[in-house]
């Protein structure tokens, strides 16, 4: 099992700036890729962006450019650094975790906004305003 907290949403206006944290505890061999995922009201949920123990990185095409996941050196606390944040951003954010080694794989051949990942946070809501 995984376990994942996510701190760090809030509101912002249109073109700033905010970065989530997310730490992760439990089984090593459950993280293989760290990931966001985001669902505003009445709409499906996209995935953003992931990160995998090799620190490759991929994101959805509606943030890149404008968002970038990181993580420790342990791989245990994942970061999304959020910048010229849009309305259309205004989500809840939920952290991710997948087992799956090769998960960025599997990632990279669905798209990561549709990939599902096996645990997940509770969530932290990010709010932009026009």
């Amino acid at each position: 099992q995984v376990q994942l907290q996510e701190s760090g949403g809030g509101s912002v206006q249109s073109g700033g700036t905010l970065k989530l944290s997310c730490a992760a505890s439990g089984d090593r061999y459950n993280r293989e890729c760290l990931g966001w995922w985001r669902q505003a009201p009445g709409k499906e949920r996209e995935g953003v962006a992931a990160i995998n123990y090799d620190r490759t990185t991929t994101y959805a095409e509606s943030v890149k450019g404008r968002f970038a996941i990181s993580t420790d050196n342990a791989f245990r606390t994942v970061y999304l650094e959020m910048s010229n944040l849009k309305p259309e951003d205004t989500a809840m954010y939920y952290c991710a975790a997948d087992p799956n080694i090769y998960c960025m794989t599997s990632i990279q051949a669905l798209g990561i906004e549709s990939f599902k990942f096996g645990f997940q946070g509770q969530g932290t809501q990010v709010t932009v305003s026009s």
